[in-house]
């Protein structure tokens, strides 16, 4: 296993900020929030600033890119149903993930994140998922030939290991794997050793996080055990990236020290994974 983190733990940082803090906090990797170019909703958005200066940052801090965190959805609905298929523009997110499959080739991150994510209330299943997995085939095939894979994360109709085993193996492409969000599937009645099991080699990215009472924490101190789920996950022989999501960008936040707050949950996803700093760093160079 390979700790990173998300930058929702730091919406308002530039990258500039953030490359001072890499080394103190003492992660292997970093998933990267995008909203694409022209978004000002992060200040650490890699689609701000020269790719090549990103890549630097993190070269010169020992930390690897694991992944490219966009809000891409394949489920809006083609209306009307019939002749909206000529009217309407059906492929727009197939258009976006294009865009961002070219900027992790430009930051050389391996994954770019996307979701299938809710079906309209009142569709038939098996007609949603048809939409979504269409429009994932399309998406994966711009990623052929580039070194990035799609990672679809769990969640809104599809919070299980199970729900993304379908769509990925309906999609039918090594380009597409999973990105697992323990916090997710837990409220959906599902625990991290069993996802693991269903999702087996399709899973590339484990996320996890900490809350109590709502608000994020550093992670073993709030009320989601996720030290219980981190070490199922090690039992089960889990070695990729394990991301921990300070969500500091959509909840609201008590805690100030954020340094304190990273440096304490690294340290308990190395704790909790079993994993040596020293081993884990020699992995990820592999």
């Amino acid at each position: 296993m390979k700790p990173a983190f998300s930058t929702v733990a730091c919406p308002h940082w530039t990258l500039s900020r953030l490359a001072e803090r890499l080394r103190p906090w003492g992660f292997l990797g970093a998933e990267l929030r995008t909203f694409g170019n022209g978004s000002k909703s992060f200040a650490c958005d890699p689609a701000l600033t020269d790719a090549a200066k990103v890549r630097a940052i993190f070269d010169r801090a020992g930390v690897d890119l694991c992944s490219l965190a966009t809000g891409i959805r394949y489920d809006e609905a083609i209306t009307p149903p019939v002749i909206g298929r000529i009217i309407s523009d059906t492929e727009k997110s197939v258009r976006e993930t294009r865009g961002m499959v070219e900027l992790a080739v430009q930051l050389e991150c391996p994954y770019v994140r996307v979701f299938g994510f809710e079906l309209p209330e009142g569709e038939p299943r098996k007609a949603g998922l048809a939409r979504i997995v269409d429009r994932l085939k399309k998406a994966a095939d711009h990623c052929r030939n580039s070194g990035v894979k799609l990672a679809l994360e769990n969640g809104g109709t599809f919070p299980r290991s199970a729900d993304l085993a379908e769509i990925i193996d309906a999609v039918n492409n090594p380009l597409l794997v999973a990105s697992y969000s323990v916090a997710i599937a837990r409220a959906a009645g599902e625990d991290a050793a069993a996802g693991v099991n269903v999702l087996g080699d399709r899973l590339a990215l484990v996320k996890v996080k900490d809350l109590r009472g709502g608000s994020p924490v550093a992670l073993g101190e709030g009320d989601l055990d996720c030290r219980a789920g981190i070490e199922a996950l090690a039992r089960a022989g889990y070695k990729g990236w394990l991301v921990y999501e300070f969500d500091q960008a959509w909840l609201p936040v008590h805690a100030a020290d954020l340094d304190s707050i990273m440096q304490r949950s690294c340290a308990k996803m190395f704790e909790w994974s079993g994993v040596s700093r020293r081993h884990g760093a020699a992995a990820t160079r592999v």
